[in-house]
């Protein structure tokens, strides 16, 4: 049994199953879907699908970053959207994101200042949202991928 494997979303396990399933299918292994499902269970160390579904939950699986794609989101409480530049993987509390905005965006909320970013780096977990918040409670950071 493969132990500390990082359990996806149901989705993701469902996919790999199906992948599974269709591999064996073309070298002549005929398995059912809910055969592939067991067989992934145990891949992940678990006695059978039930177990792994619980430990999965119902969770989205969480949005894919990659340089040179497509986002939108809130930056300081204001919208954009842009391109993702650099991405550096911090392990499973998420990444660190370099985006480069569209249009600039005003990260000041007061009528008599401005002050414009178009380029922001910043730490998002793996649901594209920022730990950091502002004094009103908005995360600092919210991004989802576009395409």
């Amino acid at each position: 049994m493969t132990e500390n494997l990082s359990i996806p979303s149901l989705e993701a396990l469902k996919r790999q199953a199906k992948n599974l399933r269709a591999a064996l299918a073309s070298e002549g292994d005929f398995i059912s879907h809910s055969e592939a499902l067991e067989l992934i269970a145990r891949q992940y160390g678990m006695r059978d699908w039930n177990t792994l579904h619980a430990q999965a939950g119902n969770r989205p699986d969480p949005p894919s970053f990659q340089p040179g794609r497509r986002v939108s989101g809130d930056y300081l409480g204001q919208p954009f959207a842009g391109e993702i530049i650099a991405v550096h993987n911090m392990g499973e509390q998420g990444v660190r994101l370099t985006l480069h905005f569209d249009e600039p965006v005003d990260v000041i909320t007061f009528d008599s200042f401005s002050a414009y970013r178009q380029r922001v780096t910043k730490f998002v977990r793996p649901d594209g949202i920022s730990p950091e918040r502002t004094s009103g409670g908005v995360p600092h950071l919210s991004v989802k991928t576009v395409s």
